[in-house]
């Protein structure tokens, strides 16, 4: 799974990344927890690329009871063409989420000690996401949810699934709300390759969502 990210990178480096018009609006975070917003980038029908907040935990459109999202803040990546929750937004409604790093936890011992995984060379790393929108007595409601698939060499000694995550050369074919075909979508399903990657061991402070400072992310 994927349940908690940092994004701390400056507005202009997440424009200049993910190829936005102009920086977005947001405050550095390094704890981001399902349920919160989250910062996603999308593509428009002209190809412009966007970036707005949507709540992290996906509610499909046909829910009756938004508090499904709360189940819904990971999509499987080996069943989200077939899942009814998933299947429209993983062939219409694509995105990215932009991540300074993600952590994941390792159990040794039974205790379960959080890792910290960052980009090797970039600066960050695009998680793959689902973009939904439902709507309820109160108004519209944008969510998303992360594609999660198994792990790779790196992530294999740590956790049995990591984020899906989307290179940067690669940005363009995923966000094309034109590219439906089912083949060319779930290429992008696979592992990460662990040279791309870097891991080290954080406090267990990060257990806890109100925890939120730059000290999370420093090697124990």
């Amino acid at each position: 799974m994927c349940g908690r990210y940092a994004l701390h990178a400056s507005p202009e480096v997440i424009a200049l990344q993910f190829g936005l018009a102009e920086p977005p609006a947001l405050q550095p975070s390094y704890n981001i927890c399902p349920g919160t917003e989250l910062l996603v980038v999308r593509a428009e029908r002209d190809g412009r690329r966007s970036a707005e907040p949507r709540r992290w935990g996906l509610v499909p459109a046909w829910a009756k009871d938004p508090a499904i999202g709360h189940k819904l803040a990971n999509a499987r990546g080996e069943t989200v063409a077939e899942k009814p929750a998933f299947r429209s937004a993983f062939r219409f409604s694509r995105c990215l989420v932009p991540a300074s790093g993600f952590y994941e936890w390792k159990t040794v011992a039974g205790r379960k000690l959080p890792y910290y995984i960052r980009p090797a060379d970039e600066q960050l790393f695009a998680l793959a996401g689902l973009c939904e929108r439902w709507q309820g007595p109160q108004g519209e409601l944008r969510t998303v949810s992360l594609i999660t698939t198994e792990p790779n060499a790196l992530m294999a000694d740590i956790h049995d699934r990591m984020p899906v995550l989307v290179p940067p050369e690669r940005y363009a074919e995923w966000l094309d709300p034109h590219n439906r075909d089912g083949a060319r979508l779930q290429a992008f399903l696979a592992p990460y390759p662990p040279e791309r990657m870097r891991a080290h061991p954080v406090s267990t402070r990060v257990n806890r969502p109100q925890h939120d400072d730059a000290a999370l992310i420093e090697p124990v």
